[in-house]
């Protein structure tokens, strides 16, 4: 008995406290306790701190480790008398857990620790602070293995005392280090940092309920969102069916008409055919008449017979004049049509399609753009088919008219901009000319805020000089950085609501400002030059022809 209880003793004490299993490669501290090598470094890898993790004893150096001979003998023999190590019990401190200072030999799990006593126990030695009056006033916090920070480096005292003017916690005899100092205890500094938590946390909690608002709305729009793309799969999932079996029927009917026609021109050609046959037996038998009569001795009996002969050849020549013609390809050029308007309609109804990247790309939605002569101001002279607006130094004769802009020396396109479109317009300009789209209905006479183009929510203006862009929407400026070109190129989504500006040389294309937004009305292109009475003659903006 005594000598497996020895056994035992010596397997314990070669028990790795970290691992809790026997040692591999012992290594011993410069506190006289032993580790795995590798539990060790792996315990304080990192750290800038080394401490033992039994006694807590601080070094100021990481010790060099080095191999224990003697334990390692001890672990051989051990291993090769066959004995294991007991297993670990739950309540025996592991590597990451705080163990308790006061156990001797293999450690148990503190439970609690003492900011008055800075140290850890377990439940067993715990119990003097839970029975001892004096030490009940002690407070008890979990388990920590940063004890040793409350205590002074310098005075191994507690540090109770906080120096507000350093903003450093300090011990009862690092006072004198703080002559003059605004120093209060530990726990008033808390009570004092403590007040404007509570309303840091009401804050917090306000700002909190906002975000989780924000998420629940967010949710709640991901879902409409969901449901919204659901029924609209749903709705177009029906509606094509529908178009599909609609052009299913009208397939059928229009063969069936086809395959009727035919039957009934087939018919008549056949009764041609018939009645032409019937002809030819006709002919075939006045023709032997004819020679008959020609070999007829009989004067007299040839002139009886002659005049009928003559008749009946003459109703012959007359039925043959009756020719029913019908051409059923105009069938096949009005499917043909419809296929081609198929086809553009569902070019147009693409409403996902991506926006164009390269020119050739925006260059598939180009459109024509010329300008209405009645919106023109009278100091705007238009040419080249409506598609070039010049300031001129004399206003023009032109009559009045409800649509033209009075104030603003601006033009509007003739034609609204199709869905989506793009356009260039080249403009040569002393002073600023502004580029821009807007709606059909902005004012055409008073203050500029509401006709001139950029500056009412009714217009959208990209402002271009010899050396910067800006951008204005309802008199709103916005910095545009780019390349300055004399070429600016308008991309329009106006189902997406999307208008983008480039600036174009050669066939590079540069994006200068793009809006985002919904647009409730159709779009119509403009220009309006900006500068003094006579600084601008002969400046122009010209919508090219990209076709």
């Amino acid at each position: 008995m005594a000598q497996r209880v020895r056994e035992v003793t010596r397997e314990d004490a070669l028990n790795c406290p970290i691992c809790l299993d026997t040692m591999k490669v012992p290594a011993t501290l410069p506190c006289g306790h032993s580790y795995c090598m590798d539990c060790i470094q792996t315990e304080w890898h990192q750290k800038v701190q080394y401490r033992c993790p039994q006694c807590r004893k601080m070094f100021t150096h990481k010790p060099v480790l080095a191999k224990n001979t003697v334990l390692a003998n001890l672990v051989e023999e051990l291993n090769k008398t066959g004995l294991t190590a007991p297993p670990a019990d739950h309540c025996y401190a592991g590597p990451g857990d705080v163990s308790c200072d006061v156990c001797t030999g293999r450690k148990l799990k503190a439970v609690r620790s003492c900011l008055q006593c800075l140290v850890s126990y377990c439940e067993t030695h715990l119990q003097p602070h839970r029975n001892v009056a004096v030490l009940k006033r002690h407070q008890l916090v979990a388990p920590s293995d940063e004890l040793q920070e409350n205590l002074c480096s310098e005075h191994n005292e507690l540090k109770k005392l906080f120096c507000r003017t350093d903003q450093q916690i300090i011990c009862s005899l690092c006072v004198d280090q703080h002559q003059g100092h605004h120093t209060v205890s530990c726990a008033a500094e808390r009570a004092h940092r403590q007040k404007p938590l509570q309303a840091k946390k009401v804050l917090l909690q306000q700002n909190l309920q906002h975000k989780e608002t924000e998420q629940e709305r967010l949710r709640q729009e991901a879902q409409n969102i969901s449901h919204s793309a659901q029924t609209a799969v749903q709705h177009s999932g029906d509606s094509f069916r529908k178009m599909a079996l609609l052009l299913e029927k009208r397939r059928s009917e229009v063969e069936q008409q086809i395959r009727s026609e035919e039957q009934i021109q087939l018919k008549q050609v056949q009764e041609l055919q018939d009645q032409l046959q019937r002809d030819v037996t006709e002919l075939k038998r006045s023709i032997s008449e004819l020679d008959t009569l020609s070999r007829t001795p009989d004067h007299n009996q040839f002139l009886l017979l002659c005049p009928s002969l003559s008749t009946d050849s003459e109703k012959t020549e007359s039925r043959l004049q009756t020719r029913p013609r019908t051409d059923l390809t105009d069938v096949t050029r009005a499917v043909s049509a419809l296929r081609n308007q198929l086809q553009l309609s569902l070019r147009e109804f693409n409403m996902f399609e991506p926006e164009p990247r390269s020119r050739e790309d925006f260059l598939r939605y180009a459109s024509d753009v010329t300008l209405d002569p009645n919106t023109a101001h009278r100091r705007l002279s238009l040419s080249d088919g409506n598609r070039r607006a010049t300031f001129t130094s004399n206003e023009q004769s032109i009559p009045d008219h409800p649509d033209r802009f009075v104030n603003d020396r601006q033009v509007l396109s003739a034609e609204g901009l199709k869905s989506r479109c793009y356009c260039e317009v080249e403009w040569s300009s002393t002073y600023p000319v502004c580029i821009a789209v807007s709606y059909r209905d902005i004012k055409r006479q008073g203050t500029s805020n509401q006709c001139a183009f950029g500056y009412n929510d009714k217009s959208w203006a990209l402002r271009c000089s010899k050396n910067s862009y800006s951008f204005y929407f309802n008199r709103v400026e916005s910095e545009v950085s780019g390349p300055v070109s004399g070429r600016i190129g308008v991309y329009l989504d106006h189902r997406a609501g999307a208008l983008s500006f480039y600036s174009v040389k050669d066939k590079t294309m540069s994006l200068l400002h793009r809006v985002q937004t919904t647009f409730t009305q159709p779009l119509f292109a403009g220009v309006h030059f900006d500068g003094d009475m006579f600084g601008y003659i002969g400046d122009t903006a010209h919508f090219l022809k990209l076709k």
